[in-house]
């Protein structure tokens, strides 16, 4: 099956490579786009020298050009009590530097008004660059429903906020197919696509292990992704984001293609039934 979609190849997928090596990945594998986490969003992560004009930047940047591929998604923008938005400038403007479409964001605050606060401030940063800041709503952040998502977008009023739809926290967060008829057109700018089994893990520790080291390829598990990605519009880029540690037995290119694969053969047979 063919698809006219584009896909980008989620930094979570090959986490294990550097950010310049994650771009040679995604140009080998297929992708016409690849996300980059510049900020480290565990304490176990590493640290790359990627922010400013770096020997690190310059070889991402022709890595990119050598490739043909752009990026779609800077990670990890956590909006947090204590957040000082004014000092994700240096990576904003990194960001800039390297052609990104999107900051993906997520909410760790419970105070709503301070949140959607910060969350306008971020997007005044981003918008005279031309980027999107993407809101994700996962089951262990404080912003853990599409409404409550939703909520964030509407308070702080930008004209470039976004929501990312996840399909492993779209079901893990038990949301309805049709509550995505609400959700403005132009706040998606990307999805991510991964499968996994139909039941939900028992604990929160258990869903969040889930979510960053056992997610499966698309058609592998039991989430009704066709029926997610025929929900979404058909022009929404699809990141693909499916980290599993027992992809080891592959090299991280090879990972990449399957999933590559899987995925457009999933959207594409989703596509042809609208």
């Amino acid at each position: 099956m063919s698809t006219s979609r584009r896909f980008s190849l989620a930094a979570l997928t090959v986490l294990e490579l550097s950010p310049p090596e994650m771009v040679t990945a995604a140009a080998e594998a297929g992708y016409q786009h690849v996300g980059l986490r510049l900020i480290p969003a565990t304490p176990t992560d590493r640290s790359w020298p990627v922010i400013g004009n770096t020997p690190m930047v310059r070889d991402i940047q022709s890595r990119l050009n050598d490739g043909g591929i752009s990026v779609m998604d800077i990670e990890v923008f956590r909006l947090k009590p204590e957040t000082q938005v004014k000092d994700f400038l240096p990576v904003i403007e990194t960001a800039a530097m390297l052609g990104a479409r999107c900051l993906l964001t997520t909410g760790q605050d419970s105070n709503t008004a301070r949140l959607a606060k910060n969350f306008a401030a971020l997007c005044a940063l981003a918008a005279p660059l031309g980027i999107t800041v993407d809101l994700e709503f996962m089951p262990w952040t404080e912003v853990n429903s599409l409404a409550s998502a939703a909520e964030v977008l509407y308070k702080s009023g930008c004209g470039n906020g976004g929501l990312v739809v996840d399909s492993l926290h779209f079901n893990r967060t038990r949301t309805r197919l049709d509550s995505l008829a609400s959700v403005p057109r132009e706040w998606l700018h990307f999805a991510q696509l991964c499968d996994a089994p139909l039941e939900t893990p028992a604990t929160l520790d258990a869903i969040l292990h889930e979510a960053r080291n056992s997610r499966m390829l698309p058609g592998k598990g039991g989430l009704d992704l066709r029926s997610l990605v025929r929900a979404l519009p058909q022009y929404l880029p699809i990141s693909v984001e499916i980290p599993n540690g027992s992809a080891g037995t592959v090299s991280a290119v090879e990972h990449a293609r399957q999933a590559l694969a899987a995925a457009r053969e999933l959207v594409a047979d989703a596509d042809a039934m609208r």
